[in-house]
């Protein structure tokens, strides 16, 4: 009779663990972007091996400039969404403590105290004889379902699976705050030297204005010549209040972003520096792996995976349950003999569960859980096919503003040289005063998109960076979230097992 007490757990216990229910995972292929008609061959042989995986950790020092390092890492420590996305990787630590729970018994402890009274009898006077008793008992109750077609065990997998997702989820918040602080930065540079160039043109249109003032006093010049220098001079000064609010608004965004108080940083970098420039040639190779690295790719990867280790999770409540509940412990009538070995009480319960009729609902939550995973295919598919155009955009950006620059470089040249020789004619009466006026605002307007250009170069340097998953490697964590999964064979994302 003992044997047959034993031989059913052991027999659950040997099936335990055999089989896993429901698909097993298999990573899609990511494919790399392709770079054709981006970067010419002679640019792409200059810088073969420049760009690294490592170089890629701490893009930001290739601008060599310590104020914008110095931003960004502060913004690792300060900024709120980092915040919240470190205390949603905590949570999905604790809920996969709570998955993998499931696979081991649970023990609970109890201790009982009863007292009890009753009327047993009636004398004839009515009066009740009342009997008292007591009842005391303490011990231990366990029970513990058998994954036996790992229902439970998929639960973890999902739960593993989720952590990964929200590490990926905390270095893709990283990654895009590494790019946002710098922008921010470039932009709040890119504001105070247009500000220096709409300042330096107003003080020589005040120039002008002044001189065709004293001429107009001494019979040399007329009062057209003195309005038309008036509103151009005008016409520069009211461009300045939306530059100094340009500028007021970067602060504040870059403030935000560091976790500080809008109106910390102007005092700092009040000190006008010029906008930050890297070489031409940094980025026109792109590693092998660039989109399986990018957090955002991995991120909807890892989903991917959860999802379908939830579809075996939905298929094994298809299946029995087999639990084993036990307790242990001791009865008595009396306190004082609790203790006594004579009252050792113990009980063991082996017990299935089998799901008969649910009107369908466990089959339609299988092909509920299987149609997320096709959702989760598809915008894993959709995310890859985004990074490789994002990549392409920045780095034809990059290499079509450099032209763009050079270009504006010349004009400037070109538009200070002729309002030096319109001047100079002005001044021996051989030009009219209005060619001078359309040197002077065609210099302002060149220089300013001069300017303007600059930033979009750094800019859309920085948006290849973040489009290549630059910084990720500082905020990789999978210490506990288990080891990485290993390579897995190209095919398809999913697999059916069979039972």
């Amino acid at each position: 009779m003992r044997f047959k007490h034993i031989a059913i757990p052991l027999l659950c216990l040997f099936a335990a663990g055999c089989v896993s229910v429901g698909p097993d995972y298999t990573r899609p292929d990511s494919p790399e972007p392709g770079l054709k008609g981006v970067a010419d061959a002679k640019q792409q042989k200059q810088v073969e091996a420049n760009l690294t995986k490592e170089k890629l950790a701490d893009w930001w020092r290739v601008f060599e400039d310590p104020v914008m390092s110095q931003l960004i890492q502060e913004a690792l420590k300060g900024n709120l969404d980092l915040r919240q996305a470190r205390a949603r990787v905590r949570e999905a630590r604790a809920r996969m403590t709570i998955s993998r729970a499931g696979l081991f018994p649970s023990l609970d402890s109890s201790a009982l105290m009863q007292k009890s009274r009753k009327i047993s009898t009636a004398t004839p006077q009515g009066e009740g004889v009342f009997t008292e008793s007591d009842y005391y008992s303490a011990g231990f109750d366990a029970s513990w379902e058998i994954d036996i077609f790992g229902g439970t065990r998929r639960a973890v997998e999902a739960a593993q699976a989720d952590i990964q997702a929200q590490q990926a989820a905390l270095q893709s918040v990283w990654v895009s705050l590494a790019g946002e602080v710098a922008q921010t930065y470039v932009s709040i540079r890119s504001y105070q030297q247009r500000i220096k160039v709409a300042l330096g043109n107003l003080r020589v249109q005040t120039e002008t204005l002044e001189i065709l003032e004293s001429r107009l006093k001494a019979g040399l010049s007329d009062e057209l010549h003195v309005q038309q220098a008036r509103y151009n001079l005008e016409s520069t000064r009211s461009a300045i209040p939306a530059l100094k609010s340009g500028l007021e608004r970067a602060f504040n965004t870059l403030a935000v972003l560091l976790g500080k108080m809008p109106g910390e940083l102007q005092d700092r970098l009040k000190k006008s520096s010029p906008i930050p420039t890297a070489p031409f040639n940094v980025v026109l190779k792109i590693p092998a792996g660039t989109l399986r690295q990018r957090p955002d790719i991995l991120l909807v990867e890892r989903n991917l995976a959860a999802q379908t280790a939830r579809i075996g999770e939905a298929t094994a409540k298809l299946y029995p349950k087999f639990h084993l509940i036990g307790s242990i412990g001791l009865e008595s009538l009396k306190a004082e003999n609790l203790l006594s070995t004579d009252n050792r009480a113990w009980s063991i319960l082996p017990r299935i569960d089998w799901p008969i009729f649910h009107a369908g609902s466990i089959r339609a939550n299988i092909k509920m859980q299987s149609a997320k995973q096709e959702q989760m295919l598809a915008q894993y598919e959709k995310a890859v096919l985004q990074a490789a155009k994002e990549i392409r955009d920045a780095l034809i950006s990059f290499n079509q503003e450099h032209d763009r620059m050079a270009a504006l470089g010349a004009a400037v040249e070109a538009a200070q040289a002729a309002m030096e020789i319109a001047a100079q004619k002005y001044r021996h009466g051989l030009l009219n005063f209005t060619d001078v006026l359309d040197a002077q605002r065609s210099l302002f307007a060149y220089d300013d998109n001069r300017i303007r250009s600059q930033e979009a170069i750094t800019s859309n340097l920085i948006s290849l960076y973040k489009a290549l998953g630059g910084g990720w490697k500082p905020m990789q964590d999978t210490s506990e979230a288990g080891a990485p999964d290993k390579e897995p064979k190209k095919g398809q994302a999913a697999k059916k097992n069979s039972i």
